[in-house]
Parts: structure tokens; C-alpha cells; sequence
């Protein structure tokens, strides 16, 4: 425990320690991904690469186009998937990782910007590099101070902190993130729409304002929704009455069967647009303690309705 917890304590410090060294250099790396028409070539050797992966996987899923390229297989051919309207990204603890300063002529030959993530920026790859960002750390985290660790995590976070810079400068989406997500629970969440998943036509229970509290208890049974939507002039919502509304009414009176729904439902309630992306229903029903929508169309008129439990049984939360 005590091993872990001195792990964990350096590990901040290290974190922490990157804010005072961000300087231009940082604005310069964004502004220079930004100008780019191809993409970012993410670059490493040993657990730098394991971390160029993961960088590149972060790039690439918030919208700044990204490959990871090993540098002991582009010496030997895999260059040839680099163009001129790319970047470099590599990634170097010791800014003297001998298979990446081996490629520094072929970038510089294709006329390529190289960005360098390093914790020596006076080291050779820095100065044969464009734009250095100091990712150095006062010590590793491990007992013998030589294993890679607090390092690597100051790497993981920078390359983070350039993911994030991007994806805001480029006004990257929810939307955009569920696109590039297709087979994940959170894309899928925030591709499908409101109109995907509802109950509409008959599947709505409605009724008109003037029907008792007993007839609507009916429709609210057979629609099994535990809710009804009551409709007023031309079709349009006058409000709704729920499971809730009707332990709340018993609490008051017994004698309700005959009253119109009207008198004791919930007028005005919260809806929805039928495009509305899933996760904003989610969001509404966590929000205001609910557990379904009306979905309602520019007219007021409701088109459909929305549970929860439908957004629970699609098994995309």
C-alpha cells in the first residue's frame, strides 16, 4: 500500500508539473496539426510507441486524422504511407531514440513539420526537430528511478491535452464523435434519434381533455407506458397524466374516477423533437427526476413518446 500510494503521489507530481512547462511551443504543435490537409504520423519506439498508439487512437476518434508509425518498419518500407501534407508526431523520453533520428532525413526530405514530445528538449532530436514540447518529469515513479513510468504517464497526458485543443479548435461534436463511433453503445446512443426508438400512431395512449380520470386510466392501461398524453385543440398537447400524477391524486381523494383528466393533469410538461439524439433524452429524464417524453412536432402536436425503459431494452446504456 505504501508502494502504491508513492507511485500514485509521483505520478501527480508529474502531471502537475507539465503546466509550468507549457509554453508557445504547445500553440505552435496545435497551429501547425490545424494547417495540415493530411495527417498526423504518430511515432515511437518501445513503450514511447505503445503510447504513439494510443495518442494516434485518441487523434484519430476526435477528428484529427492519425496513424501510428513504427519506426523500425518505416526504415524499412512503411514510409510510403507518409505524404507531403502530413506531420509528424514522435515521441522520445531520451530525445536520442536512434530509429527515429534514422528517419528525421526522410521527413525533412518530404518537407514534413515534426513535432517532438520529449523530456530532453536539448537532446538531438530536438534539435533537428520543428516544434519541441517538454514533457520531462523530476523523477520516474519506480523504486530504481530508470523504468519508464511517471514519464510515460506525462506523455499519455500531453498527448491527451493536444487531442482535447484540437477536437475544441475544430468545434468537434458529440455528433461528430458518435459518427466516428458507429459500433460503440455511446455512438449508437448519440446517432439514433428520438424517432428511432418511440411509440408513435396508435401506439400513442391519448386522450381528449374532457375525458374522466376512470377512461384514461383505461388507455393509460392498454398503452402501458404508464402515462397518457392528453390532446386539446387541434391535436395539440394539453398535457400529459402519469403513474405519478395518479398516487399523488389518490393521496388527495378518493372519489376522482369522474373527474376530467383536465382538472388533474400536468399541463405543460416537458418535451422533446423526434430528432433529438438519445443521450439528450437521458440527459432530460436524469435531469428532471422523469421517466418518458412526448415528442412533439413544430406545431405542438405530439408525434410520439419516449421511455426510458425503450432507451434500457435497446442496451445502449
Amino acid at each position: 500500500m505504501d508502494t502504491a500510494r508513492e507511485v500514485i503521489t509521483k505520478q501527480a507530481a508529474a502531471i502537475t508539473g507539465l503546466l509550468d512547462r507549457l509554453d508557445h511551443n504547445f500553440v505552435d504543435a496545435v497551429s501547425a496539426i490545424m494547417a495540415i490537409s493530411g495527417r498526423v504520423i504518430v511515432t515511437g519506439m518501445g513503450k514511447s510507441g505503445i503510447i504513439g498508439k494510443k495518442i494516434a487512437a485518441t487523434l484519430a476518434s476526435t477528428g484529427t486524422p492519425s496513424m501510428f508509425l513504427h519506426p523500425a518498419e518505416a526504415i524499412h518500407g512503411d514510409l510510403g504511407v507518409v505524404t507531403t501534407n502530413d506531420i509528424v508526431l514522435a515521441i522520445s523520453k531520451s530525445g536520442g531514440t536512434s530509429e527515429l533520428y534514422q528517419l528525421i532525413p526522410s521527413f525533412k526530405r518530404l518537407g514534413l513539420k515534426i513535432i517532438l514530445l520529449s523530456g530532453d528538449i536539448s537532446s538531438q532530436l530536438a534539435e533537428r526537430s520543428d516544434i519541441v514540447i517538454d514533457c520531462s518529469v523530476d523523477e520516474e515513479a519506480s523504486s530504481i528511478s530508470i523504468v519508464p513510468t511517471s514519464s510515460s504517464t506525462a506523455a499519455v497526458v500531453m498527448g491527451d491535452a493536444l487531442a482535447v485543443a484540437l477536437l475544441k479548435k475544430k468545434g468537434f461534436t458529440k455528433e461528430d464523435f458518435a459518427k466516428l463511433h458507429p459500433g460503440g453503445a455511446l455512438g449508437r446512443r448519440l446517432l439514433l434519434r428520438v424517432s428511432d426508438l418511440m411509440h408513435s400512431g396508435d401506439k400513442i395512449p391519448t386522450v381528449s381533455a374532457t375525458t374522466s380520470v376512470q377512461e384514461t386510466l383505461i388507455v393509460m392501461s392498454r398503452g402501458r407506458l404508464g402515462m397518457a398524453v392528453v390532446l386539446g385543440d387541434a391535436g395539440r398537447l394539453a398535457g400529459i397524466f402519469t403513474d405519478g400524477d395518479l398516487r399523488r391524486l389518490t393521496e388527495k381523494t378518493s372519489d376522482f374516477r369522474s373527474i376530467p383528466i383536465a382538472e388533474v393533469m400536468v399541463a405543460k410538461p416537458r418535451t422533446i423533437s423526434p430528432d433529438a439524439i438519445l443521450d439528450e433524452v437521458l440527459s432530460l429524464c436524469e435531469k428532471f427526476k422523469i421517466t418518458a417524453l412526448v415528442a412533439v412536432d413544430g406545431d405542438d402536436i405530439p408525434v410520439g413518446v419516449i421511455h426510458i425503459h425503450d432507451i434500457l431494452a435497446s442496451k445502449l446504456v
